[in-house]
């Protein structure tokens, strides 16, 4: 199971509703994308089932020892009193390929059977739902009622990077556990621990790249986002009069075994030029507003349409040139 980073004072909220036994039956986990709030709800799952089945035998916070069964059981997918909802591969056959838009109804409804029963090695079972973002109407709807009236014994935490957006009848049934950006020590050590081969000069990129959130940084691990941002920093103070430096770099990122590396740049890019608008005033400040604009325009049509991905390079790295001062 992951370590968690940073957040101490969410950390310390739950336990100490743990540990004083005022336990909400529904927790609304929130914060950005990436910061840790699916890992923690995770490992605080682990620990109140292990609590459940032997108050006695952990640790404090949220360890529990390798060894103990219920880390067994939940590590190999078979405890009968945990269940996590996510959304599901379109096709069962290959798993690592895309997911589903959204967790359905379907999903909410084989909790049924479980909430029939009571939890079978304590007083306690867990939900975790990751996200609850994802889920949609029809299945938001059926848990709900749960919500409502929580079968017994029975602990949801919802993860949730935008709680605005959930049913207010949602919101309202659950206590809310907020979530922060890290500071860059604490996604530092995250980034050393989770990802130990990095160098020194690819954990200060994911670093960068990272706006506070370890988790959002390992989706650039091994993507040389150094390179990445060296280019578009050059493009932007050089400008590229020729065009040279953008053939370059539609052709390392336009071909088929480059898609990672071409869906990381076009994030990187529109980071690119958010910060640059961040440090600009009067007419500069309008033109990076108006490259912002164009270059999240780009962005989203290049995902949406599967744009030519040479082409997208080329005009998102014209985007940059035009930051030139």
């Amino acid at each position: 199971m992951t370590e968690i980073f940073g957040n101490a004072a969410a950390q310390s909220a739950f336990l100490a509703a743990m540990r004083g036994g005022a336990l909400h039956h529904a927790w609304l986990l929130t914060g950005p994308q990436g910061v840790g709030k699916a890992s923690f709800a995770r490992l605080a799952a682990m620990r109140m089932l292990a609590d459940g089945a032997n108050p006695d035998a952990t640790p404090a916070g949220f360890d529990v020892p390798q060894g103990d069964r219920t880390r067994s059981l939940i590590e190999a997918g078979s405890h009968p009193d945990y269940r996590v909802l996510a959304r599901l591969p379109k096709d069962p056959e290959k798993p690592d390929q895309d997911l589903a838009r959204s967790i359905t109804i379907a999903q909410v409804r084989t909790l049924q059977p479980l909430f029939a029963t009571t939890p079978s090695m304590s007083a306690r079972r867990v939900v975790v739902i990751d996200a609850i973002d994802d889920l949609e109407r029809g299945g938001a709807n059926a848990l709900l009622k749960n919500l409502e009236e929580p079968p017994a014994g029975t602990i949801f935490l919802l993860v949730s990077h935008a709680p605005g957006r959930l049913l207010p009848t949602i919101r309202s049934r659950c206590r809310l556990l907020r979530f922060e950006a890290l500071g860059q020590d604490e996604v530092t050590k995250a980034i050393r621990v989770l990802r130990p081969e990095a160098d020194d000069e690819e954990v200060a990129a994911l670093v960068r790249a990272s706006d506070g959130a370890p988790g959002r940084a390992l989706r650039y691990a091994g993507l040389d986002i150094a390179g990445i941002d060296s280019a578009l920093a050059e493009i932007a103070r050089d400008g590229d009069r020729d065009n040279g430096r953008r053939l370059k770099l539609a052709k390392a990122l336009g071909s088929k075994t480059s898609q990672p590396r071409y869906e990381a740049f076009l994030d990187r890019a529109q980071a690119f030029v958010a910060d640059q608008a961040r440090t600009r005033s009067g007419p500069a400040l309008r033109t990076a507003l108006d490259a912002h604009a164009a270059a999240r325009d780009l962005a989203g049509a290049a995902v949406g349409l599967s744009l030519d991905a040479q082409a997208t390079v080329f005009e998102m790295a014209g985007i940059v040139a035009s930051l030139r001062q």
